[in-house]
């Protein structure tokens, strides 16, 4: 899998510094990188450049669901990887650059000033490459963990085949993310989520390392979904003295007329923390594996352009030293964002012992 890559430049023809449509080579290589950095409506495989100049796709169509006065449902390979129109109940739909828009029967994209397109878009639901990733490895998780439970049931707690190499992760969230992070006292209600959150987002990084062509956690919107349930578990499940800290974060330490001053600067930098938290979150996962792609797809697109026994073997070996790299950083950022979760999550869930009132300050540290 190493050896392979999910990142497919067509052939050249005549002109070795152009591509299909004179562009110059360097422009469709960035092209073809940020096509791959892109969701799409089918899940393609790779494609290659037939002798006639006939660009083929290897892959298969997705479900389009749209909502468009009333529910539209028809197959992606209508659109023909967005070089067609799809007719559905007298409407077209066009694909156009990765989004579906509303149009005549001549496909006509109108513009604003700007050139964007002002063409009506109807609400998209469809089940996209991403999407499909995102099915497939929740399935996987759960026949996975499934066939671990069973394992413990049957072996009286001792695991068997593939449960002896995720056992010990497990036991890691456990051992030395949840228990240090939250406390021996309400670790065990946060194990769900952070062992869910930990594999997810781990098997999720490796499979955009395939050949498959998948970057789901180079989708900034799911990293957002991710960091959003961070951000509602923690504050939902927040003790009355982790909402004391956030509009009283000095205590008792001062009388109330000497707190105010303060407070019109800590205050508003405490509310600001905890949106802070969850945007770091969403950012460090989205922004590494996003670099990560990048930098291997621009690596490969030089074997291309220096098309020589020196620059090409180099370039290869530098995307091969990357996609090692990437391995462990697949494996990292699923930790570091499993252990800032917990982290967040022991902030929130934190008692402060008011038993000794002639104590406060001690008691609140």
């Amino acid at each position: 899998m190493l050896f392979t890559t999910q990142f497919a430049f067509p052939a050249e023809k005549e002109n070795e510094q152009h591509g299909e449509q004179g562009k110059d080579l360097k422009t469709e290589i960035k092209e073809y990188i940020s096509h791959h950095l892109k969701d799409s409506h089918d899940f393609s495989l790779f494609s290659y450049t037939k002798e006639n100049g006939e660009h083929k796709y290897v892959g298969f169509p997705l479900p389009v669901i749209l909502w468009d006065d009333g529910l539209k449902v028809f197959s992606s390979s209508q659109f023909h990887h967005g070089e067609t129109l799809a007719e559905v109940d007298g409407q077209y739909y066009k694909l156009y650059h990765s989004k579906i828009y509303k149009t005549d029967a001549e496909g006509t994209i109108n513009y604003d000033e700007d050139h964007h397109p002002t063409n009506a878009k109807p609400l998209d639901f469809s089940i996209t490459k991403n999407v499909m990733m995102i099915i497939i490895t929740g399935l996987l998780m759960l026949w996975l963990f499934s066939s671990l439970a069973r394992s413990y049931a049957k072996n009286n707690g001792v695991p068997t085949g593939i449960g002896r190499f995720f056992e010990p992760i497990v036991l890691y969230i456990r051992d030395d993310i949840a228990r240090p992070n939250i406390g021996e006292k309400r670790y065990k209600k946060y194990m769900p989520f952070l062992l869910t959150i930990f594999f997810f987002i781990w098997f999720l990084n490796m499979f955009g390392m395939t050949p498959f062509g998948v970057n789901v956690t180079g989708n900034i919107a799911i990293t957002t979904a991710l960091a959003i349930l961070t951000f509602v578990i923690t504050n939902f499940t927040g003790t009355k003295d982790y909402w004391m800290h956030q509009f009283n974060p000095l205590g008792d330490s001062l009388p109330w007329y000497g707190k105010i001053p303060l407070y019109i600067i800590l205050v508003p930098i405490e509310l600001l923390g905890l949106i802070i938290k969850p945007f770091s979150l969403l950012i460090r996962l989205y922004a590494n594996m996003q670099a990560g792609h990048i930098v291997i797809g621009s690596l490969i697109g030089l074997m291309f352009i220096f098309k020589s026994w020196i620059g090409s073997p180099l370039s290869f070996g530098l995307a091969f030293a990357i996609m090692l790299i990437e391995v462990l950083v697949a494996l990292l950022q699923a930790y570091i964002f499993t252990m800032l979760s917990a982290l967040y999550f022991g902030f929130a869930s934190e008692e402060h012992d008011h038993g000794h009132d002639d104590e406060p300050e001690l008691a609140h540290l």
